[in-house]
């Protein structure tokens, strides 16, 4: 199937994500902790920037619209992005905060510890205005869809995102939502909202992540009454996915069994495919199991990886669902 034709704008927090391997074969006599032999080091696309690098992956074009710091990492995102054909004209440098940068150690493929270097406060009204411009220009490009991909780390304000979803629904544009908790709710209108399971319970103020699937649904059903939409979709981890059409009603997709080594990164690679779906206007219990499929390939991978094509769609195929 050809992708290469869609374009798609992704919106939100993009990081570096940065990979320390090594092996540890003894604890440190200073303190009970292990020593960590290392071995090998590794910078990847990380947050919004793992969403278009996944788009990328499928053969669509991207443009990138974020803010990055004045820093190593943020030369980085930018020539690494570029690397892979991603449009980076909407990163707005900021000089008050640094490139959002996750370094994860890993040793034998477990995760010893995790290290972030971050400011998750939002801009100021003149590096928040330099964004709001070059994303109002960049929405007058012919695009397939525009992905808000939101990491809780103060890129998206609620003006950013109410002129976004205003400027997309005048030009018939599908937008797609990945929240966090600080704007869970701002996002009325939106073509399709996207959260995991914690996160749908945290906004509710209810425990989900045990209950029956009725209960779940149900708390779509509020979550859709608060904050109107059109498309549902709550990943379940290992239970799979569910979603939500207003013409479809529900529909819940079971999980592949996979041998699972590392969820980071599933979600910005299940709404990426979400979003190709939307744009191919295919069926949405396709679109779902499309992107259920998706997820969990990713997740045999260490670490944040794009989509692996050719598998996807060698299982797609073998599957009944291309």
């Amino acid at each position: 199937m050809n992708f290469s034709g869609l374009r798609f704008l992704v919106v939100g927090d993009v990081m570096v994500d940065r990979y320390l391997y090594g092996r540890v074969q003894r604890i440190s006599p200073e303190a009970p902790v292990p020593i960590l032999e290392l071995e090998k080091e590794e910078n990847r696309l990380g947050g919004a920037a793992n969403v278009a690098f996944n788009l990328r992956s499928l053969q669509s074009q991207v443009v990138l619209a974020g803010l990055i710091g004045e820093d190593q990492a943020g030369v980085f995102l930018q020539k690494e992005a570029q690397r892979w054909h991603i449009d980076t004209y909407g990163l707005v440098m900021d000089p008050h905060r640094p490139t959002t940068t996750k370094i994860r150690l890993i040793a034998q493929k477990s995760h010893l510890l995790r290290v972030d270097r971050e400011s998750t406060a939002f801009p100021s009204p003149t590096v928040a205005e330099s964004l709001m411009l070059k994303v109002r220009s960049l929405l007058h490009l012919p695009l397939h869809g525009v992905i808000i991909q939101d990491y809780d780390k103060g890129t998206l304000t609620p003006e950013l995102i109410e002129e976004i979803i205003r400027l997309a629904q005048a030009r018939s544009v599908p937008v797609l939502v990945d929240p966090k908790r600080r704007l869970f709710w701002a996002y009325a209108g939106a073509t399709l909202f996207k959260p995991n399971l914690r996160e749908l319970g945290e906004a509710l103020q209810i425990s989900l992540l045990e209950a029956p699937l009725d209960e779940i649904q149900e708390a779509v059903s509020v979550l859709r009454q608060r904050m109107p939409h059109t498309y549902t979709v709550v990943t379940l981890g290992e239970r799979g996915i569910l979603g939500y059409g207003e013409k479809e009603g529900f529909i819940h997709i079971p999980a592949h069994y996979r041998n699972i080594v590392d969820v980071s990164g599933a979600g910005d690679t299940v709404v990426s495919v979400l979003a190709v779906g939307l744009a191919m206007e295919m069926p949405f219990q396709k679109t779902l199991a499309l992107a259920n499929l998706a997820g969990g390939l990713v997740c045999e991978y260490v670490g944040v990886v794009p989509l692996p094509r050719d598998r996807w769609l060698e299982q797609a195929q073998a599957g009944g669902l291309l």
